[in-house]
């Protein structure tokens, strides 16, 4: 009995598995074709992006560096949906594989089915007789065992009954995976379709992105210029904010001074009032100890009794200063309350900040990367940039405060904000709307993104700085 309890539950166990194992595999993969399903949508909708954005760079009359950027991201956009319908097509082959062996299954099942019920039906015929039935009843020897012969033909009834009914229903549900099966070829003959679709058109894509950039190499000259040019502008941005940065962290430096020198001061005029009144209390105390040795001298010499010494006088102790925590790295930028609780603000949005612009798509990366025309030349960038519509809304992407405003020649407005020990820059602006000193908010419109003329699309650049430090804005702000 003992034994049986034991391995009853592992027999269970046994049983359920495959069914959970099934289960789980379900969910799995329902979950991997919505996340195909989403991601092939937002590919989509990124593709229409860059659909628009080439749009409005072949308005102007010659070829850009915005033609082929848009073009680039075409192509490698429109390869990840060609690859999410790959993955599409091969979940389509499993739900056919798995179909063709259910109905497999289904039509061998029904075939048994068939072929035990014919068995069934060929008996029957031949007992067909009433006379044979009662016959079968009445020669039982007892009228136990004709009970049990008569519950016996009408166990034998149900039972094909049972049988008649289960090959409709097995003939149902066949009838219903081979429609499931066509289905599923069907489907699987559409992504086919949209996937060679897809290729056709990367091929177009890819001869017009050659077309341009031989047209462009054909313009190394003038190319080279604006990089330099480019360079230069980015240059003086980079010292205008390493400036303001250095002159908040010297602000910050002056007053972090003057704190602690006022606190210092204060804490000696408290050390140098508690002194005075120590001495104040020790003097009192010997005063009256002093009278009080009088008075016993007295007693004394009336009762001829040698006096006690005086007791002697303990001043107070200085009550212990509390110990200081420190839970981060101490940072001048840092120093007041609402400094640190914006940084510390600031760092738990990472990846989860907003964008500057309701609509746009990166088209500069952050750091050194090879240029897209000329391949030997490195380029740098201090932050990302991204076009956007012309004249379109430029946000704050954080709480904080307007440290700088100018105009830089080749750069426009330049909006810098300081958010704790961290400061984001909004480059390339064509209008302002906010002026030194002013506090903003997460969304609030700051100024309105420049025009290229050039690739006839709106621009801003964005570039966030940990103190001095220059940090990758791809890294802060949401994905889109």
């Amino acid at each position: 009995m003992l034994y049986l309890k034991k391995i009853i539950p592992f027999m269970l166990v046994l049983w359920l598995m495959p069914a959970m194992l099934v289960a789980q595999n379900t969910g799995q993969q329902q979950q991997s074709r919505e996340e195909l399903e989403r991601r092939k949508k937002e590919l989509q909708r990124e593709i229409d992006e860059a659909n628009e954005q080439l749009k409005e760079t072949k308005k102007s009359t010659k070829e850009s560096l915005g033609q082929l950027r848009a073009l680039r991201d075409k192509i490698t956009l429109r390869s990840r949906l060609i690859n999410n319908i790959n993955e599409e097509i091969n979940f389509i082959n499993g739900d056919i594989n798995t179909a063709a062996r259910d109905v497999k299954t289904l039509q061998k099942d029904l075939d048994t089915l068939k072929a035990q019920y014919a068995q069934l039906v060929i008996y029957a015929y031949k007992n067909r007789s009433s006379y044979d039935m009662l016959n079968f009843v009445f020669s039982a020897e007892n009228f136990n065992d004709a009970v049990k012969r008569f519950q016996y033909l009408k166990q034998y009834r149900e039972y094909r009954r049972r049988q008649a009914d289960n090959i409709v229903s097995t003939q149902e549900q066949l009838n219903q995976k081979i429609q499931n099966l066509e289905s599923q070829r069907v489907r699987r003959s559409d992504a086919l379709k949209t996937e060679q679709e897809q290729r056709n058109t990367l091929e177009v894509d890819k001869k017009e992105k050659d077309e341009v950039l031989n047209k462009l190499k054909g313009r190394e000259k003038e190319l080279v210029a604006d990089i330099n040019q480019r360079k230069k502008d980015a240059q003086k941005v980079q010292l205008a904010i390493r400036a303001v940065i250095r002159r908040e962290i010297e602000e910050a430096r002056r007053k972090a001074i003057e704190e602690e020198t006022a606190r210092r001061k204060a804490a000696e005029e408290k050390r140098r009032r508690e002194e005075e009144a120590r001495k104040a209390a020790a003097l009192a105390a010997a005063e009256r100890a002093k009278a009080a040795a009088a008075n016993n001298n007295n007693n004394n010499v009336a009762n001829n009794t040698p006096a006690p010494p005086p007791p002697p006088v303990k001043a107070p102790e200085p009550a212990p200063e509390p110990e200081k925590t420190v839970t981060r790295t101490e940072n001048v930028l840092e120093a007041t309350p609402e400094a640190l609780a914006l940084s510390e603000s600031f760092e738990a949005n990472r990846g989860k900040l907003p964008w500057p612009v309701d609509a746009g798509n990166i088209i500069e990366h952050f750091g050194i990367h090879q240029h897209a025309v000329m391949e030997h030349i490195q380029v740098p960038s201090d932050g990302i940039v991204i076009a956007t519509n012309k004249g379109g809304a430029v946000k704050s992407i954080f709480d904080g405060e307007v440290k700088s405003v100018v105009v830089m020649p080749g750069s426009g407005y330049v909006i810098i904000i300081r958010h704790g020990q961290y400061f984001t820059t909004y480059v390339r602006l064509q209008t302002t709307r906010v002026k030194k000193g002013d506090n903003v908010k997460t969304g609030q419109v700051i100024g309105t993104a420049s025009t290229n003329d050039i690739e006839n699309t709106g621009e801003v650049e964005l570039q966030i700085w940990k103190g001095i430090t220059k940090q990758n804005p791809e890294q802060w702000i949401r994905r889109r």
